[in-house]
């Protein structure tokens, strides 16, 4: 048997840590304001569970991207494939990952990858060159660190 998993990430701001990810990888951000809005009416949750980050209700505590072709479930818009998950953590990011994403450019477009995520709020920690290759290692906008192949 084989098991649908997630990677979940424990974040400062949630909706801005999926926003770069989204904006990273290709992703799309998850849209849950149907099932929250369902939620609101039965009394389930509160408008204090909730923002508004791009018009429409999310989380406030929580905020996913996923692949744009993965399939999803429309009643909750929660995606049922390739996903990372945010979520709201009080404490800030004080030690090095023990876990972190390798993103894969084309080929030759190492360099221009790395400037585009860099625009994108990312920042350059450094180039790691070892003998079986090389790539450049990053830090995500609250600094997790992932790297650029």
């Amino acid at each position: 048997m084989t098991l649908h998993w997630k990677v979940v990430v424990d974040a400062q701001d949630p909706h801005a840590q999926a926003d770069f990810w989204a904006e990273a990888l290709g992703y799309v951000v998850e849209d849950n304001s149907a099932l929250i809005e369902e939620l609101l009416g039965a009394g389930a949750v509160t408008e204090a569970d909730t923002v508004e980050p791009h018009g429409r209700r999310a989380w406030r505590d929580l905020a996913a991207v996923r692949h744009p072709e993965d399939p999803y479930e429309e009643r909750s818009g929660t995606g049922l494939g390739r996903r990372l998950l945010f979520q709201r953590v009080p404490e800030p990011k004080t030690v090095k990952n023990r876990l972190h994403l390798d993103v894969h450019s084309a080929p030759g477009q190492r360099e221009a990858e790395t400037e585009r995520l860099v625009g994108l709020g990312a920042s350059t920690l450094r180039t790691v060159e070892v003998p079986g290759g090389s790539w450049q290692l990053l830090l995500d906008p609250e600094g997790n660190e992932f790297c650029v192949h």
